[in-house]
């Protein structure tokens, strides 16, 4: 007699899609939503450890990182988890599970915002 069952097909989930923050200083004044998100990003953004985990993420070959080559940073495993899910949060990256490990990529229109954020005016 076998013990094996056969286990249903999951639907593969899409990943998150991220906006751009916001329009550039010089463009507008924030709208107060606009300026919540953005302090929200660069808040997270202010913790070395995270800051660090973003550069991987982002200069990571591909594009995305699996969290298996991205969690030495100097901290546990659990603290690596809780500062990505604080990036994620925040919109700087998205994420998608694929069997056991998680990748998480930086999105191009985020990088962008956030250069085009602090450029001046001509």
């Amino acid at each position: 007699m076998s013990n094996v069952k056969a286990l249903p097909l999951l639907e593969p989930t899409t990943p998150e899609v991220v906006a751009p923050c916001c329009p550039p200083l010089a463009e507008r004044p924030f709208t107060a939503e606009e300026a919540e998100r953005t302090a929200r990003m660069f808040k997270a953004l202010g913790d070395p450890v995270r800051l660090r985990l973003f550069s991987l993420v982002a200069s990571h070959e591909g594009g995305e990182a699996c969290v298996c080559d991205i969690s030495d940073v100097g901290v546990s495993q659990p603290t690596v988890s809780h500062h990505l899910k604080k990036l994620r949060e925040a919109g700087l990256l998205t994420s998608e599970r694929r069997g056991t490990w998680v990748y998480y990529r930086v999105e191009p229109s985020v990088v962008a915002a956030l250069g085009s954020l602090l450029t001046p005016r001509v």
